[in-house]
This record gives structure tokens, sequence and C-alpha cells, in this order.
């Protein structure tokens, strides 16, 4: 396993994104930047603001928000255990979604007749 280099100075915040995993690629990070999805320090940055040991970044992903904060600089893209040494998860826990109820139709028995459509779209009105 390769450590990360802890001798840096100061990263590029969408280089350091994406070497510790949060996004596939350095432009999919860069991307997020620039949609103000990703916040340092309750600012929006661009991707080439830098980041320093004791940064808490917020990063809006897919409906919710992550809360990071840094504890190791890395530039290069790492295994996953050791890109977990880098940061710090203050992400709270995800609220469960409520089951919804829906009715749900036995496999092969073909299309809805028209009164379960009927009785599908009250349903879905609140009826």
């Amino acid at each position: 396993m390769s450590t990360p280099n802890s001798n840096l100075s100061t990263v590029r915040i969408d280089a350091w994104l994406w070497s510790i995993r949060i996004y596939k690629t350095r432009s999919a990070a860069t991307a997020a930047c620039r949609a103000h999805h990703v916040r340092l320090n309750d600012t929006p940055v661009k991707a080439s603001q830098t980041v320093v040991p004791g940064d808490t970044i917020r990063i809006r992903q897919s409906g919710f928000e992550r809360v990071l904060e840094v504890r190791r600089l890395i530039a290069k893209r790492v295994g996953a255990d050791a890109a977990t040494h880098c940061y710090t998860d203050h992400t709270p826990k995800r609220p469960a979604l409520p089951a919804l109820g829906l009715p749900q139709r036995d496999r092969g028995k073909g299309r809805p007749t028209k009164k379960d459509r009927r009785e599908l779209e009250r349903f879905r009105r609140g009826e």
C-alpha cells in the first residue's frame, strides 16, 4: 500500500478531491467546483483554490451534503485505504427514506388494467 506524500504545503482543491476518490475524474471535481457544489470553510471556491490541513470542505452530492475535514495533503491518486487517512468525515447520518407503499403487481401478470391504472392515479394524487 502506498502512503500519501505529507510534505506538500498546498494542493488544489480539485486535485485533492480527485485524489481522495470523492470524484472519479479531476475534470468532474473541477465541474463540481464551477457549479458551486464545493465549499471551502463555508465559501464557494474555484477549482484552483488551495487547501491546507484543518480546512473544512462541504460537498453537495446527489441530494445530500458531505462534510470533510482535511487531515493530510495528497496530490496523486492512491488506493482507497490510503485515501481515507487524508480526511475526517463529519457527514451527518442520512435519514432513512420512507416506504412509499406503492401497490405491487405480480411478475408476469401483464399490463395493468384500466381499474388498476385509475387506482394508481388516485393514490398518486393523494385521494
